[in-house]
């Protein structure tokens, strides 16, 4: 009995009907690119200082007004403080007295307050910012307002949920939305899908398009009854609980979720955190992007020609290594810090544009479309996460290196305990998933959907 690689084989591999499949879906992916990294800028947080209203700086002198914030050391210098300011009442007595700051009043005496009055932010190097807009709305940036900060982040986020416009003046007045879907109405239906849900006329006409448009003849007949039967039944969907029906299939899912969620946190904090690297941000920004086209390179050379787990591995140590390696370059090589972390998302997003050739190979077609669609869920869970790491610079400017650096070693290790999938063909049933080399098999029942099987159970 052929299977559906044997019934569309005729179609060759790479004709002009794959060609356009692939560039239509490349295709569709490119806005994703601009709106998650338009982050870095939109959401940037610009140097600023505690407000003091036109009302109250009309009753202060000139040098009570310059020394009304109090001074702190951030990055070896002495600037003005994001969280304090000195008590206005306070200088209003000493500007009225004619008092000079620093001469006849001791600035470190002075009492302070917290910023009642919002915040006045640089212009440089971002004119405006979605945290520069929504000061108005009461909430903090101070470095150790936890409290204020995490409901910045989630009010972010919450506005990040939406797809935006690249043309709006405003944070607040974008009318527009940028849609990635102009592509997805010209891109056909899996057949090997149809054939599953019992919709074997669409699939079957989609095959004989592809064939026209490749220019090959084909048959008369694709499908007879008995091979559609057969189809349908090894193609059968599954349900949720089919990625943890059994001991060792559960491992290899809950091992896969933990592993794009891992390599999502490494992928989407570095991306974000290009604007804390020194030098000009549009330029980490760009070497940021441009890195990732020989990572991609690489990663389909890698999947070519070399196992599945080493090399996804052997990316997350790579890039965790070097991220992990930056604490120890001194302060001054600020060109060797930037260029390790552009080497550490080299390695990360190598690993990650694999895993999605390595998910869909470990699963049978059932639940094959449930697991990548489990694991990027995870993805996504880490990509909600990524922000929190970056903040935690705030603390420590080696501090997110640190923990992305570590998880993403972690997670490589984690790696290699997964099957090997590398020269294997597409498994069709879960008979053929847990056939794959790195299993020892023993008879077991299996219940898949609504059908039950006997399968082999496994010990990784």
């Amino acid at each position: 009995m052929r299977d559906y690689d044997e019934v569309i084989a005729f179609l060759g591999e790479w004709g002009p009907f794959q060609r356009l499949i692939f560039f239509l879906l490349s295709a569709s992916i490119i806005p994703n690119g601009f709106n998650g990294m338009s982050a870095v800028f939109l959401a940037g947080t610009p140097e600023h200082r505690c407000r003091v209203p036109a009302s109250a700086a009309a009753n202060l002198s000139a040098a009570w007004l310059n020394a009304s914030i109090p001074l702190e050391e951030r990055d070896g210098r002495q600037v003005p403080s994001r969280c304090r300011r000195y008590r206005l009442a306070a200088l209003f007595n000493f500007s009225a007295e004619r008092l000079e700051p620093g001469r006849d009043v001791n600035l470190s005496q002075v009492q302070q307050e917290k910023c009642l009055d919002g915040w006045e932010y640089s212009r440089e190097p971002y004119l405006s910012t979605v945290v520069s807009e929504v000061w108005q709305k009461g909430h903090s940036v101070c470095n150790h307002g936890c409290t204020d900060r995490f409901q910045l982040r989630a009010d972010l986020l919450n506005k990040l949920g939406n797809v935006y416009s690249p043309f709006s003046y405003s944070w607040y007045g974008t009318d527009f939305e940028l849609r990635c879907g102009l592509h997805i109405r010209l891109i056909p239906e899996s057949p090997r899908w149809l054939i599953s849900q019992g919709r074997v006329k669409e699939a079957e006409t989609i095959i004989r398009n592809a064939a026209k448009r490749n220019g090959i003849p084909c048959p008369e007949i694709l499908l007879d009854a008995v091979e559609v039967e057969d189809l349908k039944t090894k193609h059968q969907q599954g349900i949720i609980l089919d990625l943890f029906r059994t001991p060792n299939i559960a491992v290899i899912t809950v091992m896969s979720l933990l592993l794009w969620m891992f390599t999502s946190i490494g992928y989407f904090g570095l991306s974000l955190s290009t604007p804390n690297l020194h030098g000009n941000a549009y330029l980490n920004c760009f070497l940021s992007a441009v890195i990732e086209v020989p990572a991609y390179v690489i990663a389909w050379l890698l999947l070519r020609t070399l196992p599945r787990r080493y090399s996804i591995a052997g990316t997350l140590f790579l890039g965790g290594g070097v991220v992990l390696f930056i604490q120890l370059v001194p302060a001054r090589f600020n060109i060797l810090s930037v260029t390790l972390v552009m080497l550490g998302k080299f390695g990360i997003t190598s690993a990650f544009s694999m895993l999605y050739v390595f998910t869909a190979e470990l699963y049978p077609t059932a639940v094959r479309n449930m697991a990548v669609g489990a694991t990027s869920m995870a993805s996504r869970v880490g990509s909600i996460i990524a922000p929190f790491f970056v903040f935690f610079d705030a603390y420590d400017k080696y501090l997110p290196y640190i923990l992305m650096g570590s998880l993403t070693v972690l997670i490589g290790i984690l790696t290699l305990f997964l099957p090997e999938s590398y020269g294997n063909p597409l498994p069709e049933t879960v008979e053929e998933m847990l056939q794959v080399k790195g299993f020892r098999n023993r008879k077991q029942s299996y219940k898949i959907g609504n059908s039950k099987k006997n399968v082999l159970s496994t010990r990784i």
